[in-house]
């Protein structure tokens, strides 16, 4: 068995065309044209390429773009602030501050400044707290979860009762991927470095995420034939042949992995198009909700 290859750009691709639409229509019939507001603070050259990268993408989509850029020493009131001017900006329905911020600054308390109605990252206590409860809807859900799950479906991969297994318990993807597993009625096992047994409990997954910051940790023993196996992982390995001397692989060892799953994402090329893609879908959200379109 060769596993089918999930796509994650062609996917990202048919939701952008999605998301032109839809932006065409707002501006035809309500005159609004979605708006995302991006805050940077310092000169961290990753946050900059990512930053740069999001308001490219808005631009392609269609919609405008909001860059605002504080330096790297602005203190704790600047940049709320500067979140306090963007939330009551009627033209902004998305803001988005870029991680890691500068020591100086609480991250948590600006990240819970952000209105509930804008928080396009989905990471506002509320927003979460939602996502943790049965019967709650959140207004946004993150968006390296949602892309994970946005590709299984679109894969054609059954997640109502499945058995679904995720490997880490980080804030930013297992715990949200896994709530979201299961208000699709999947059986869900969250693993972490305590858990006894790894490999075995790995093996009974229908589905297995995994999202652990570890370079190929995922062997072919590890899956079960026939599994959706989605790879949230992005590391560099030392490679001298290489053109940068190094080259990226995810928490799955894909050469082995693929001749037992069924579905697989590769790395680079997989989960890393989507978040940007529902990114940009959550800012949509944001600005049909303040038309009045969606509740």
């Amino acid at each position: 068995m060769t596993a089918q290859l999930i796509d994650g750009k062609a996917i990202a691709g048919q939701i952008y065309d999605e998301i032109r639409a839809e932006v065409a229509e707002l501006k035809a019939k309500h005159n609004l044209i979605p708006g995302l507001a991006t805050v940077l603070v310092g000169e961290n050259p990753a946050s900059k390429s990512y930053v740069s990268s999001k308001q490219k993408t808005c631009t392609e989509v269609g919609f405008n773009s909001i860059g605002e850029h504080l330096a790297e020493d602005a203190s704790q009131e600047e940049v709320e602030s500067l979140v306090q001017r963007l939330n009551a900006d009627p033209s902004i329905h998305g803001i988005l501050v870029q991680l890691p911020l500068p020591r100086q600054l609480n991250e948590e308390k600006i990240l819970g400044m952000i209105s509930l109605e804008k928080d396009v990252d989905g990471f506002h206590p509320l927003n979460i707290g939602r996502l943790a409860m049965k019967g709650r809807k959140p207004l946004f859900v993150p968006c390296t979860p949602a892309g994970c799950i946005e590709l299984l479906v679109r894969s054609g991969v059954q997640i109502e009762g499945a058995e679904a297994v995720v490997l880490g318990r980080s804030n930013i993807v297992g715990m949200p991927v896994s709530m979201l597993l299961l208000h699709r009625n999947a059986t869900v096992t969250i693993c972490h470095s305590r858990s006894h047994d790894l490999p075995g409990i790995c093996r009974r997954a229908d589905i297995l995420v995994a999202a652990v910051g570890q370079a190929e940790m995922v062997k072919a023993d590890w899956v079960k034939p026939g599994a959706a196996v989605i790879d949230v992982g992005i590391n560099r390995v030392d490679d001298p042949a290489a053109k940068r001397g190094y080259r990226l692989v995810g928490d799955v060892d894909f050469e082995s992995v693929q001749e037992v799953a069924g579905h697989l994402t590769p790395v680079p090329g997989g989960v890393g198009p989507m978040t940007i893609a529902m990114l940009m879908w959550n800012t949509l959200a944001g600005a049909r909700r303040a038309a009045g379109l969606i509740e």
